[in-house]
């Protein structure tokens, strides 16, 4: 008997590891890099709306903003903040529509922690984003953006925008989860989208009107657009920069537990 037991366990087939740690990651990473480069139309949207943007900013509205031409320096930051978050935005549609063709489900069959799919959405974003706010800055420079940044300066910007990319991609990761389609997904990041019009992005705070100049000064926005545009411009930005880490570690920290959080109640896991 123990020898037929010895030959049934000798033919049963093994059972495949589980992935763990970062081998999981960089699955689900390469599998929504792969989806995003196939879905070529929201990362060509994502770089050319931004670009818009920045030349009505700068060529229709510039001249009457600041005669002097140099409105595009001033613009230009606001600019990188907006693709960023049209950047974003993106994952809540991918992350819901994920929840509700049953892929989830699927990978809670397989030997993968399953919450390493979302890791993966926020990690292909940043990539993504990256790239469309190098192509948005080197545009500015082609329209005469002309920053005063050393080589020092720009590394802090990138490593800024990066924190701040990173906050921004888990909120509306979890914005995915907790909306009940991909349709409701967009809308609900597309809300966020505006947070730039009502900040020191676009227009100085002390030129809005009385009533809304503490709503611009004390969003997250305002500081984040500031630090950028004084590693960029030289400005005085005063404690902004301090400001603008706290927002983006405070919102980072909300959203991967409001994501996790989510995540465990939308995928069954207990």
């Amino acid at each position: 008997m123990s020898t037929a037991l010895a030959a049934v366990a000798a033919s049963a087939p093994s059972v495949r590891p589980p992935l763990r740690g970062l081998t999981a990651e960089s699955v689900f990473v390469g599998r929504s890099l792969r989806h995003s480069l196939r879905d070529g139309e929201s990362l060509l949207m994502a770089i050319m709306l931004p670009v818009m943007l920045m030349l009505m900013f700068t060529w229709v509205f510039g001249g009457a903003i600041d005669p002097s031409g140099a409105y595009v320096d001033y613009v230009v930051p606001g600019i990188i903040l907006t693709c960023a978050g049209f950047g974003a935005s993106s994952t809540a549609v991918y992350v819901a529509n994920d929840m509700r063709t049953g892929i989830i489900d699927r990978f809670r069959t397989m030997p993968v922690r399953s919450g390493a799919v979302l890791t993966g959405h926020v990690v292909a974003s940043l990539v993504r984003n990256l790239v469309a706010t190098a192509i948005v800055i080197g545009v500015g420079v082609l329209v005469g953006f002309r920053p005063t940044a050393n080589f020092g300066e720009w590394v802090l910007m990138g490593l800024f925008i990066s924190l701040y990319l990173l906050a921004i991609t888990y909120l509306f990761a979890a914005i995915g989860l907790a909306a009940g389609s991909p349709e409701g997904a967009n809308g609900y990041g597309f809300i966020l989208l505006f947070l730039p019009y009502l900040s020191s992005a676009f227009v100085p705070v002390a030129s809005m009107p009385d009533w809304l100049q503490p709503v611009a000064q004390h969003q997250p926005i305002t500081p984040i657009v500031e630090t950028i545009r004084s590693l960029l411009m030289g400005t005085d930005a005063g404690t902004q920069p301090i400001w603008a880490v706290l927002w983006c570690v405070g919102i980072l920290a909300v959203a991967t537990a409001w994501g996790a959080w989510l995540f465990r109640r939308k995928a069954g896991e207990r």
